[in-house]
Formats: structure tokens, C-alpha cells, sequence
């Protein structure tokens, strides 16, 4: 049966397709279309031949095998090989062949972009929206001629995604899906802001400032902390930048977020303190550098501060530091102190008058 194998090898070389994979995938979907045909062989396999511009369908019938005391139930044999190709063939195959190009085209093209885009994760990248989802679940952001899905768990709470928009997104996951790659991103995660920071931030590039932890709860508030790895470099001022040139420029991609920048400390009490910024800790007592647990002690006036709207202030520094932080008063842990010393002064001067009275 005719088959133009020599013009689909062209076209499948332009594509980078290995014509031995071609021709695989061709004999296999040709042999399936044969055993689909009125009175087909149940064994058969099918050969190519790119020079006569052909291909053959070899059938092989069962032949039974007499029964012995050793194997009462033998597996039937293959008699030899005879040329099956249905006459009226032509149509279905060359269907079937123009079915298989498009399907190893469509693979080929999908690994294409799954090769391009495999390194991009954990990459900050920006795309344009592709529609106005306000309502939708997913929203999809053009990359080029590939769409990335930014689905509604990687979103912000109250930012509007609206068609022809360019935004700024970071590449979660690149995997191979079932109708070809699936690009994932997001808005919310706090890599985003790592990412938008070393945009703007060279310190950060060279390595001379470090991002040593952050906690996020997007559209909201982010807390950084970050810490300097060269003598003479404030690592905060270098992402706040000058006049706060850089720290705005990473606001700009993030609508209404604030952002607090505090200084990392491998000192517990210290982190603790910094983080509960823009508070200021009068004093940090660690309960269990086991459980890591620990107590802040705040000026009445600072204490709603510290706490922040909804406790939000503290859960962020929480996050931040994977520390416990239970929050206190200062002043009334002063007069606790106070009062504990006082009663500590009486019990000791009531055991030293004690022998005076014996006498």
C-alpha cells in the first residue's frame, strides 16, 4: 500500500523529530487501524519501506498445538508470515497517518516549551493578562506564545486582574500535563518579593547583603530580614535604597503591601525583637530554646502596635523568626518583677530576724 514516508520524514526532521521515532509511532497506529478491519489477523505487525514508498501489513495465524502429559494446555504457534494489507486501506491509513504527524508535531512543539520554560521555575517572569477573570477561578497570563495559569489559591486577596495588563509573577511549578505543559505562577508567594527585590537591589546580586527570611501575608504586609555578609554594608538601607528609591519600586508591583525590612540576628532574643518592628521590645526573655518560645516585653503605649490590626504584626514575626512569641507588657511586668523582689526582701529579712528573736 502507497505511503509517502520520504515527504513525512522531511516534515518531521523539520520539526526535530527522530524519523525512527516517526516511523514507530506510524507502524504501531497502522497495525491498530488493521486490527479494527472486518476479519483481521489477531497477530500482525507492520512494515515500512521508504524507498518503494509503501507499507505492508504481515498477519500470522494460530496454529494449535497437541496437548502432553507435560503441558495439557499448550500456548497455540505462530504459523509464517503472509502479506494481510486490506485493499481498500489507502483512505484509513493515510488518516491514520496524518493523525500521527499531528500528534508527534503536537509533542514535539509541547517539548519545546517545556524544555524553554523548565528553567524558568523559581523565576520571577512577566506576562500580560489575557482576560478580565474579576469572577473566574484561574486567570491566564501570555507568556510569548505560551499561557501560564495564575490560579486563585496564588492570587491576592483583592488585586484585580484586567485584560492586556503586564504583571510582574513568580514561576511556581513547570510540569507535563496531559494537554502539554502547565506553567504555574504566583502573586502570593513570598519569593515574589526575593525576586522584586533583586531586580533592584545589586548589593543582593553580589551576595554582599543576604535575605535571610521572609513572612508574607499577601496584599497585606511583608517582613524581611535581612543581613549584611560585607564589613560596612547596611543591609537595610541597601533595600530601602536611596530615599527609598528601591523599596518603592518593589511596592509598585505589589499594590497596597507594606513592607517592614528588620535586621537578622543568630541571637534569638535579638531576631525576636527586631522582628515585632515597628514595635520596640523594651526586653526578650527565651522560655525554651527547645520549643523555641519566647516572651516580648512592649511599653503599654506600643503594645496594639506589636500586636498589630487582627494580630497580624505578631503572626508575621512569628513566621519570620519560627519562634513562639507571646507578647507582655513592660510595665506590668516591672511591678511583677518589682513586687516579686519585694516579697523575695521580706521573706529574707524575716529568716535573718528570726535567730535575734530565738536569742
Amino acid at each position: 500500500m502507497e505511503l509517502d514516508l520520504t515527504g513525512m520524514h522531511k516534515l518531521a526532521a523539520e520539526q526535530g523529530i527522530d524519523p525512527g521515532t516517526l516511523d514507530e509511532a506510524l507502524a504501531e497506529a497502522l497495525r491498530l487501524a488493521y486490527l479494527k478491519t472486518p476479519h483481521a489477523a489477531k497477530h500482525a505487525r507492520v512494515e515500512l519501506d521508504e524507498r518503494a514508498g509503501s507499507f505492508t501489513v504481515w498477519a500470522a495465524d494460530e496454529i494449535p498445538v497437541e496437548p502432553t502429559e507435560d503441558d495439557p494446555h499448550p500456548a497455540p504457534k505462530l504459523g509464517e508470515e503472509y502479506d494481510d494489507t486490506p485493499h481498500d486501506f489507502g483512505r484509513l491509513a493515510a488518516a491514520t497517518a496524518r493523525q500521527v504527524i499531528t500528534q508527534l508535531f503536537r509533542r514535539a512543539e509541547d517539548e519545546k516549551v517545556f524544555g524553554a520554560f523548565s528553567g524558568q521555575k523559581g523565576k520571577l517572569i512577566t506576562g500580560v493578562i489575557q482576560q478580565d477573570v474579576s469572577d473566574s477561578s484561574n486567570v491566564h497570563v501570555a507568556m510569548g506564545d505560551v499561557e501560564a495559569i495564575l490560579p486563585r489559591r496564588e492570587q491576592v486577596p483583592g488585586e484585580r486582574y484586567r485584560h492586556g495588563e503586564r504583571i510582574r509573577v513568580y514561576v511556581v511549578n513547570v510540569a507535563r500535563g496531559v494537554r502539554g505543559p502547565e506553567i504555574v505562577v504566583s502573586r502570593s508567594h513570598p519569593e515574589l518579593v526575593r525576586k522584586l527585590f533583586e531586580r533592584e537591589v545589586p548589593e543582593l546580586v553580589s551576595g554582599a547583603v543576604s535575605i535571610m527570611a521572609i513572612a508574607r501575608e499577601a496584599g497585606a504586609r511583608t517582613k524581611i530580614a535581612v543581613k549584611a555578609n560585607t564589613e560596612g554594608v547596611n543591609p537595610k538601607g541597601a533595600l530601602i535604597g536611596p530615599g527609598g528609591a528601591r523599596v518603592r519600586a518593589v511596592m509598585e508591583n505589589l499594590g497596597p503591601e507594606k513592607i517592614d525590612i528588620v535586621d537578622y540576628s543568630d541571637d534569638p532574643a535579638k531576631f525576636v525583637a527586631a522582628a515585632l518592628s515597628p514595635a520596640v521590645a523594651t526586653g526578650v526573655q527565651v522560655i525554651s530554646e527547645k520549643n523555641k518560645t519566647a516572651i516580648a516585653f512592649i511599653h503599654d503605649d506600643q503594645l496594639s502596635l506589636a500586636i498589630g490590626k487582627e494580630g497580624q504584626n505578631a503572626r508575621l514575626a512569628a513566621k519570620l523568626t519560627g519562634w513562639k512569641i507571646g507578647i507582655e507588657s513592660a510595665e506590668a511586668h516591672a511591678k511583677k518583677v518589682a513586687a516579686e523582689q519585694a516579697a523575695q526582701e521580706a521573706q529574707d529579712q524575716a529568716a535573718a530576724a528570726q535567730p535575734e528573736q530565738g536569742e
